[in-house]
């Protein structure tokens, strides 16, 4: 059954093998201009809710959908991806004219565009913001990201102290060269990234530390400016008004979109029905009654939800380093019965790290999770085996487990689901929770301050990259600390000697998935997240993007 204004897209990656999914929209045959089949509101705002604070509205720092989704929407990058699932030129003029050898790719710059304060965009404010996000003092997480651009991860490690070596340069004004260390086969999918997106120096360096904390301490350059933000993290609503200085301008026709963190699924049902919100986030019974509703999409992520074990400190670090004692966790838990039971929400059950229907093989188009298998299992007997060979390799009877997650209405229920199979298979293992708000449970799981966390990762770009470079020795986004050499030595093979090679990079993830999961459980995959919405049928044109940032309202409008 067609929606009726909802576009899903995911981002593609080695052309069509790895395309994580197609658009969908009832409106394809109308005329979405105002002059067409339907009639445009003369008021163009509308109020949408999330369900979380907004930890950063820093694109150096972000790490988060709800952060990068209002990034992509007040900020641009060299590429866009639009609303028929294609990277477009955005503040290039026109896609990049590659090497031969697939390692220098020249860009030139949109002339039109400019900052909301007036400024142009240019070369240098893409050159000044990679190499702010590189740098080691900034401290941003996906830095990472940039380690195939050449020196970026000598930069990033300390080895390297000069900046302009960064693998960046402005030719002019208008002209970008990038070098990179070695092939990167979704190079430019990165550059429709937030993380890569510009920064304006002259306007970073006045705010200094203060920068991005308010919405009035930077300047946008996207479809929208950022405003009413006042502090990361605890600021529970804010706005995306058209920004006039936008190159296409002409094209965005939504004036205003208010935004409020609702947490309360039944509070937002009570707001959408009174007239009060034009996006809501339902779960549960609630999904399960409006399932058949016009207002109600299912909204598939490509996002994994796990469930990390703290194996670098803090009283249970040798229980959780047990790879018999993270087994047995697994095996207790019930997945399918908390998709259907408690979410609801066209979530459904993990069977490995990497989400269903994201990645294919790049000879036989097979799903990527469907060629490993079932990497995971509910099977109670199997849980109980496996703590008994835990207790007697660790010598105890009991365990008492602390879960932190976000404080989210379904997240709430999810720990609730999980503490309940977890104690029900596992007698002497006692499992307590506490729900925190979403950016303490980042800044918790960063700094590692837990015993055990559900969290989770959205896919940056539809590749299985984006997960398994993630739990490699050392990456800051393997918060339980898990370690296996040869898992990091796949991965390495995969982004490197491999990486002109789509076969065997494809069997080096592969590979690496078996030994994270299968073998050793170092990270324990529990669903694949769907969201379950209620948009006003009035709204049409918002694109939803399966990986990377959700959500885009470049392209959204109200008809009467």
């Amino acid at each position: 059954m067609k929606k009726n204004n909802l576009i899903k897209i995911g981002v593609g990656l080695f052309s069509v093998a790895l395309l994580a999914g197609c658009s969908t929209t009832t409106n394809d045959k109308k005329d979405n201009s105002s002059g067409g089949s339907e009639k445009i509101a003369k008021t163009q705002d509308i109020k949408l809710t999330v369900a979380q604070e907004m930890p950063s509205a820093d694109l150096s720092t972000a790490t988060d959908t709800i952060s990068f989704s209002t990034l992509n929407n007040v900020y641009e990058g060299l590429y866009r991806i639009d609303a028929k699932n294609e990277l477009q030129p955005a503040g290039a003029e026109e896609k990049a004219e590659i090497s031969a050898d697939g390692l220098t790719y020249k860009l030139k710059l949109r002339k039109e565009a400019k900052w909301s304060n007036g400024d142009a965009v240019k070369a240098s404010d893409y050159v000044f913001a990679w190499q702010r996000t590189v740098k080691p003092e900034t401290a941003s997480e996906y830095a990472s990201l940039f380690f195939g651009v050449e020196n970026a991860e000598a930069i990033n490690s300390g080895k390297e102290k000069d900046l302009s070596k960064l693998g960046i340069k402005a030719v002019d004004d208008y002209t970008l060269e990038i070098k990179l260390a070695h092939p990167v086969p979704y190079m430019e999918y990165l550059f429709a990234f937030p993380s890569f997106f510009p920064q304006n120096e002259k306007v970073v360096t006045e705010k200094g530390a203060d920068y991005a904390k308010k919405s009035e301490n930077a300047v946008y350059n996207g479809p929208f400016t950022l405003e009413e933000f006042d502090g990361p993290g605890t600021d529970t609503e804010w706005a995306y008004k058209k920004n006039p200085q936008y190159w296409d301008a002409k094209n965005v026709k939504l004036e205003n979109a208010s935004v409020s963190v609702v947490k309360d699924t039944s509070t937002g049902l009570n707001l959408f029905t009174a007239g009060k919100a034009d996006d809501v986030m339902i779960a549960g019974e609630q999904a399960k009654q409006m399932a058949n509703d016009p207002a109600f999409q299912s909204v598939k992520e490509g996002r994994t939800s796990y469930f990390e074990l703290n194996q670098y400190k803090g009283k249970n670090q040798k229980v959780y380093a047990n790879a018999n004692f993270r087994k047995a966790v697994s095996y207790a838990l019930d997945r399918k019965g908390l998709v259907e039971n408690v979410l609801g929400d066209g979530s459904v059950e993990s069977t490995g790290i990497i989400p269903k229907d994201m990645s294919f093989d790049p000879k036989t188009k097979e799903d990527f999770a469907k060629e490993v298998g079932d990497q995971v299992e509910f099977d109670k007997k199997k849980a109980q085996e496996y703590w008994e060979k835990a207790q007697k390799e660790l010598g105890i009877k009991e365990v008492s487990m602390n879960i932190i997650a976000s404080d989210n209405d379904d997240t709430k229920k999810v720990m609730e689901k999980m503490q309940a199979d977890i104690q029900d298979a596992l007698k002497g293992v006692k499992v307590e929770l506490s729900p925190v708000p979403f950016a303490v449970r980042l800044d918790r799981s960063n700094s590692g301050d837990f015993d055990t966390v559900l969290g989770g990762w959205g896919a940056d770009y539809a590749d299985p990259s984006s997960f398994t470079d993630l739990f490699v020795t050392g990456n800051s986004y393997n918060r339980g600390h898990w370690s296996n050499a040869e898992y990091d030595k796949l991965v390495e093979a995969s982004n490197t000697t491999d990486a002109t090679d789509a076969e065997k990079r494809w069997d080096d993830m592969k590979k690496a998935t078996d030994i994270l999961v299968k073998d050793e459980m170092g990270v324990i995959p529990v669903f694949q997240k769907a969201e379950g919405h209620l948009i006003n049928p009035k709204i049409k044109g918002i694109v939803h993007y399966a990986t990377g940032p959700s959500w885009c309202y470049k392209w959204a409008y109200v008809t009467e």
